[in-house]
C-alpha cells in the first residue's frame, strides 16, 4: 500500500485498504499482513504509511488490529477522546510533511469513556480535569441532537475534530475522514 504518488488516488486506495481490512478483522479472518521479521526489516530505511489515525486510547479499540494493517502501515496518534493537542497535531503535521502520508482518519467509537464521563458530569483535576474540560463542548453542541447523549457527542468530537484538521494549511491538500468504530460490531464506518 506504501506509495507515494497523487495523494487524491493515494487517500482512496488506503480507504480502500482501511475498509477492506476492517471486513476482514469483523469476519474473523484477519490476515495480519505485513507483521514479520522481512517487514521490519524493509523499514529500517524509513516509513512509508499510507494513512495517519488519530483515534481513542481505549483499549478495547486496537487501530491496527480492527483494520487488519501490518507494520508501517498506519501513523497512529492516540489519546482519550482522540483529542487534538499539541502533541497528536505535531505528530499528524510530521507524517503529511515528512512521511508525505495522504490520509487523516479521526477515529472515534462507541461508548467512548472519556465522552462518557463528561456526559455524566465527572470532574477531575490536574491533566484529566483539563482534559475533559475540552469535551465539554462537544456534549453540550450535541444535546441538541437528541437520540442517546454519549452516541451523540462521539459523532459531534469527531465532527469537530475532523474540522479542525481541514481549517489547518499543512492539511490543505490531503483527504480527511471521520469514522466510528462500533466496539459491540467491530465494524468501522465513515461518518463525514
Amino acid at each position: 500500500m506504501n506509495v507515494k504518488t497523487n495523494a487524491a488516488g493515494t487517500a482512496k486506495h488506503g480507504i480502500k485498504a482501511l475498509f477492506e481490512g476492517n471486513i476482514r478483522y469483523i469476519s474473523g479472518a484477519p490476515s495480519h499482513p505485513r507483521q514479520d521479521a522481512s517487514r521490519r526489516g524493509e523499514l529500517l530505511s524509513g516509513q512509508n504509511p499510507f494513512a495517519v489515525v488519530i483515534a481513542c486510547s481505549d483499549s478495547r479499540a486496537p487501530v491496527e488490529i480492527i483494520f487488519d494493517c501490518g507494520i508501517g502501515d498506519l501513523f497512529v496518534i492516540r489519546a482519550a477522546g482522540h483529542m487534538l493537542d499539541e502533541a497528536a497535531l505535531a505528530s499528524a503535521q510530521y507524517a503529511v510533511e515528512h512521511l508525505g502520508t495522504p490520509l487523516i482518519v479521526v477515529l472515534g467509537h462507541s461508548n467512548c469513556g472519556a465522552v462518557k464521563s463528561v456526559v455524566e458530569g465527572a470532574h477531575a483535576d490536574g491533566h484529566l480535569g483539563r482534559a475533559l474540560e475540552k469535551l465539554r463542548p462537544m456534549v453540550s453542541a450535541a444535546a441538541a441532537r437528541g437520540g442517546d447523549p454519549v452516541d451523540a457527542a462521539v459523532t459531534v468530537n469527531i465532527e469537530t475534530s475532523v474540522a479542525a484538521l481541514k481549517a489547518l494549511s499543512w492539511a490543505a491538500n490531503i483527504k480527511i475522514i471521520g469514522m466510528r468504530y462500533d466496539l459491540q460490531s467491530g465494524k468501522v464506518k465513515e461518518i463525514c
